[in-house]
């Protein structure tokens, strides 16, 4: 029956409720809670399809055709978009503007097949104006995007199914026994951090001397101490002197110039404190301008949040999503740089009230960006509406990170439709004579005649390679040629050159921009899929490669060139957005990539012909003549031979998990090799059974064991234990097994004694019977901490050393507490409301990996770098909503149940 009504679908529930309020009760608004579908798992293909699309769930002889199912959460979204529409007379699909919303409204559209109207719906803003101009506005949806991002997601499909498990054949598993992955862009990315820290291991650094002095000039008054500014050498005998960018990363001259030795800088500085006068021979002022740079662009975002808010990419783009999503800024995905005319409006408007009349040029800016594909949006990020809110204005209605990624959209937006700043460099030279030399001091110093855009934003900056290379920014005094001046505070400095600073995310994500690999909007997830593999850590901001990594992009160099090589996958993006433009078509393209052709050799044939793949050599880098560094299954390690007995099995020396690949010079490596070997110390024997106790560092951290009084395990002369000498024909675990207890944390294998062991291997100590039951109340040492036990009831203890002290009445004063009591009342660090899939209050809980999001029944770990603080509500549905989206876990065989029946169902 008709209602008249229309019903809208957005991606994100926390949009339904403002987007309701500005269409008022002619529609009906809801989620699809992201994607409702995606490419099916192995375990859900039908029995029938197999044959066709068993590999990939893709059949690659039938036009690469996907075959896709529901996750257990679009189920249950599908089922309620149903219902609603029964209801309604037309449906508009309003997903996010990019390519990824546009496969989710053509998703949608296909798996609910509605007898109503359909019209797709656009916006880059969620403010009244917007929204209610968009259902003014339609379109139809656009399949050229739904090929690309259908291409997208194929071509990653057939990428990493095909390679990954070459991977995880000739190298092992990642980071905390994860499975080793490639894809087409976060290999390219972990390649670049590879080479990085390639460019830093081969790097020789030069050392090179100068000189700095304080010049204070002279007046009729005699010396002007407050104009005293900072000059350095320049020249000697006219002869230019080397700077760091004189030298080449293999320590060499790029240029003849004249190199200071620290005797003569310091030889020279002497004379020139004798000396100690100096005339000036030139006054150079030149003036210049410095323009705004465009607002921002989803990379550039994520650039400038790491600078100057310490923001990881993905961070970054989960508060963004916040803002877009409260109707603060515009859509946040987006590698357009233009703005509105009445965003422009609203900029200059703003910057005219905050500095005045002159703080905006004449004629507006318009910025124009180079993409071809400008992510399908219509505008650079900025604040939205026709009048921007400045931060005070919404300082109260965001969180911390809210609030000052606002401010910095906000500066740069208003920035960038100001005036020009000038200034003025002027560079002096003075020369002055000593030890038959004449040397010439150069000083630089600027002054902003018009701040311009200053006044309210200015960019920051990557890290520079050598602080000894910085231009002077001071303020110089009025100076003429002939002046005198007096020299003070003449300084030799040593300088050595420093190798190219490793990536940091802000410096990462540049270089993705800029070699044009993967899409800005996915930056944030390369990043975090990198960390996560283990292919990279943070050592602070910088990207630190593990030997894991090395290893990968070595094997993907070696055999799968084509598929890291830069060009090569930048190459993929412009094909990518062609098919997104119409200019290619989608199988076509597919089938060279994967099959190959004349010019390209296809996926296909490079996994067919492989050859023999060498794991160990591949897993080899010759340190020194002796050493070779290796990784294997628990980690890094050094293989050492005996120079003396080349034949003997070479020795195993581990390299600390902090050491850096470019720290692990031939020094650092003889150092490791000659370390004093940590072998199992002896404590004494146990008088109770006359049995040797020993302590020991194992993989899971240090321990004490209980061993048998074995003459031959207890070297006479080093007292470090040693294997006894298998029996013959022994039965393997014929013995019972040692015991063993763990160190407490505030314990240490180098001062541990025999007591303290004794103590620890008494446990669990029993504390006595409750009187009330008879049952025995135990204390003991668990996985996750010190504990009491009686029966199946436990109460935790606060801490180890309660294990030894706490006595029978203060156990029994814990377990008259209730179980959980007030720790429970209050183990949630943060609390909110109910989401608005599951209608269960969602909690963030400190679990056993971390801090983690639950509404009680699915749970999201909070990634790392990022706070408590930081996860406000609508962020907390997303992360659950993402989640449920992923479906159940492979391990949790519970699950695996459903799961078969999905595959029934389907057949």
């Amino acid at each position: 029956m008709a209602t008249g009504k229309k019903l809208v679908i957005v991606e994100s529930p926390t949009k339904m409720k403002s987007i309701q309020g500005y269409l008022g009760d002619g529609y009906v608004v809801k989620s699809s809670v992201g994607h409702i579908r995606d490419l099916a798992s192995k375990k859900d293909i039908p029995a029938e399809k197999k044959a066709a699309y068993g590999k990939y769930s893709i059949d690659i002889d039938n036009d690469f055709d996907p075959l896709y199912v529901p996750s257990d959460r679009g189920k249950k979204t599908v089922t309620e978009l149903r219902q609603a529409l029964k209801g309604v007379d037309e449906l508009l699909l309003a997903t996010d503007e990019d390519r990824e919303g546009e496969a989710i409204a053509w998703h949608l559209l296909e798996t609910l097949k509605p007898k109503v109207p359909v019209r797709r719906m656009v916006f880059h803003e969620i403010t009244k104006d917007a929204i209610q101009a968009a259902v003014g506005n339609t379109r139809e949806v656009d399949t050229a995007l739904v090929d690309a991002q259908e291409t997208r997601r194929i071509l990653d499909r057939l990428y990493g199914w095909d390679v990954s498990p070459v991977l995880w054949r000739k190298i092992g598993s990642g980071a905390e026994g994860q499975a080793l992955s490639a894809g087409r862009v976060q290999s390219a990315a972990t390649r670049l951090v590879v080479d990085r820290e390639r460019e830093r291991m081969a790097f020789v650094s030069a050392g090179y001397w100068d000189i700095e002095t304080q010049a204070i000039p002279r007046r009729t008054d005699g010396l002007a101490e407050h104009d005293a500014f900072a000059a350095r050498l320049a020249r000697l005998d006219g002869a230019s002197l080397a700077r760091g960018t004189d030298f080449d990363d293999r320590g060499q001259l790029k240029k003849a110039v004249v190199v200071l030795d620290e005797a003569k800088a310091h030889a020279l500085a002497a004379a020139l404190t004798e000396v100690a006068t100096a005339s000036v021979t030139a006054v150079e002022a030149k003036p210049g301008t410095r323009s705004p740079k465009p607002p921002f662009t989803t990379s550039t975002l994520q650039q400038e949040a790491g600078r100057k808010l310490s923001m990881s990419a993905k961070h970054t783009m989960s508060v963004a999503q916040s803002l877009y999503e409260q109707g603060y800024i515009t859509y946040m995905r987006t590698d357009s740089i233009s703005l509105s005319t009445q965003a422009v409006q609203a900029a200059r408007a703003q910057a005219v009230a905050l500095y005045g009349d002159t703080a905006v040029p004449a004629n507006p800016r318009s910025y124009k960006g180079k993409s071809k594909n400008a992510q399908e949006a219509h505008e650079a990020i900025r604040p939205s509406g026709e009048t921007f809110r400045t931060p005070s204005q919404v300082s109260g209605s965001l969180n911390r990170d809210e609030l000052r990624l606002y401010d910095l959209i906000w500066k740069r937006t208003v920035a960038s439709q100001m005036s020009d700043a000038k200034y003025e460099t002027t560079t002096v030279t003075l020369e002055a004579a000593a030890a038959g030399q004449r040397a010439e001091f150069t000083a630089s110093g600027t002054v902003y005649t018009f701040k311009g855009f200053l006044e309210a934003y200015e960019e920051g900056r990557d890290e520079k390679r050598s602080d000894a290379d910085k231009a002077d920014d001071q303020s110089l005094p009025a100076l003429a040629v002939g002046d005198e001046l007096r020299l003070r505070d003449v300084e030799p400095k040593g300088h050595a050159t420093s190798p190219k600073p490793r990536y940091t995310e802000a410096s990462l994500v540049k270089a993705l921009e800029e070699k044009g690999i993967g899409r800005p909007s996915t930056f944030a997830s390369i990043i975090d899929v990198i960390l996560n593999r283990g292919y990279v850590t943070k050592r602070g901001q910088a990207l630190v490669p593990s030997w894991l990594a090395f290893s990968v992009v070595r094997l993907l160099e070696e055999h799968f060139a084509d598929l890291v090589d830069y060009d090569f996958t930048a190459a993929l993006e412009d094909d990518l957005d062609a098919i997104a433009r119409g200019e290619q078509e989608r199988s076509a393209w597919l089938r060279e990539f994967y099959f190959g052709s004349e010019a390209h050799t296809g996926l296909r044939n490079i996994v067919d012909n492989l050859g023999e793949i060498d794991a160990r050599e591949l897993n080899a880098t010759p340190i020194t003549d002796a050493a070779t560094l290796r990784f294997g299954k628990y980690g890094p390690y050094l293989d050492v031979v005996d120079p003396a007995n080349p034949e003997a099995p070479p020795r195993r020396v581990n390299i600390p998990e902090d050491l850096a690949p470019d720290e692990l010079t031939p020094a650092k490596a003889q150092e490791l090799i000659d370390a004093p070997v940590a072998g199992d110390r002896v404590l004494g024997e146990n008088p109770d059974n006359g049995k040797v106790i020993v302590v020991k560092d194992g993989r899971y951290g240090p321990y004490v064991q209980e061993l048998e009084p074995v003459d031959e395990q207890v070297d006479a002369a080093t007292g470090e234990v040693v294997e006894a000498p298998k029996k013959k024909g022994a039965k393997k675990d014929a013995a019972p097994k040692p015991r063993t207890a763990s160190l407490f944390k505030t314990m240490s294998v180098d001062t541990i004694d025999l007591d303290a062991a004794l103590q620890l291997l008494s446990l669990p100590r029993v504390v006595g019977a409750d009187p009330a039951t008879g049952e025995e109340i135990t204390a003991q040492n668990g996985r996750y901490g010190p504990y009491l036990k009686k029966g199946t009831d436990s109460r935790s203890l606060d801490t180890e050393q309660q294990l030894f002290d706490i006595t029978l009445d203060e156990a029994l004063e814990r377990y008259a507490q209730p179980k959980y009591g007030a720790k429970r009342a209050s183990s949630a660090l943060k609390e909110f409301d109910a989401d608005p899939v599951s209608g269960k209050p969602i909690r963030i809980r400190d679990g056993r990996f971390g801090a983690y999001v639950t509404d009680g029944e699915t749970n999201v770990t909070i990634p790392r770098g990022v706070t408590v603080d930081e996860i406000t509500f609508e962020r907390a549905v997303e992360m659950i909503a993402e989640k449920r989206a992923k479906g159940p876990a492979p391990k949790r065989t519970t699950r695996k149940a459903p799961a078969r029946k999905t595959a029934a169902a389907k057949k």
